[in-house]
Order: C-alpha cells, then structure tokens, then sequence
C-alpha cells in the first residue's frame, strides 16, 4: 500500500479541508441518508469511521494521528445528528439514547483509528 502524503505537506487551506471540512461534510451527508436508507446509513458511517484509519496514515506520529482521529471522529458524528436534524426525516436506523452518545462513539473510534494510522505508516517507514 503506497502512504499518502503527510497533511503537514500540503498548504494550510488543504490542511483545512481535509482535517475539517471533508469529516463535517461526510458527516452532514450520513446523517441525511440516515433519513433515507438503513443500510445507507451504516455503509457512509462504516466508511467514515474507516476514514479516521486513512487520515491517521498522513502523519508521522502516533500522538498526530490521535489528534487527528479526536477531531475527525468528534465532526463525524456531530454533523451527523446535525445533518439528521435538518433533514427532517425519521430515522431510519437505531441512534443511541441521547442521541449524543454517537458523538462520543465516533471520537472514540476516531482517537483508536487515527493513531492506529500513523502507527501503520511509522512501521512502513521504518521497515
């Protein structure tokens, strides 16, 4: 698997659109499916989720991918209740109760993924 570039390579508006506005935007997408489609729903939530992985591989250090993974995870989930909220529709899977729970969910995950990523391209570069 080839490594993507580090973000810390790219200029400070990139930066921006990868690390904030491309979790929001996925995000506020996934909690508008939620609305539409079950299985929509779990498909964009599954592939953002795995997206904190890849964000992770475009640093260098386990702490950077954390971060990285904190911030993503914690915009993931929040424009997705957002993005469900102003859909309008009813929910077409299970959200836990409160809902915001989902947000701590997908932070969590974002934390473990993200540095899990960097992790993976610390040991590709090192072997």
């Amino acid at each position: 698997m080839k490594l993507p570039p580090l973000l810390s390579s790219h200029d400070e508006g990139v930066q921006m659109v990868l690390a904030i506005v491309v979790p929001a935007v996925f995000g506020l997408l996934t909690g508008i499916v939620l609305g539409v489609s079950e299985i929509g729903y779990l498909v964009l939530s599954v592939l953002g989720i795995a997206g904190g992985f890849f964000a992770g591989l475009e640093h260098r250090f386990v702490p950077e991918g954390a971060i990285r993974g904190f911030t993503g995870g914690i915009l993931f989930g929040t424009f997705i209740l957002l993005g469900h909220k102003v859909s309008g529709l009813d929910a077409k899977a299970h959200l836990p109760e409160p809902a915001a729970v989902l947000v701590v969910i997908t932070t969590v995950l974002g934390i473990g993924l993200g540095a899990l990523g960097a992790r993976t391209r610390l040991k590709r570069a090192a072997g």
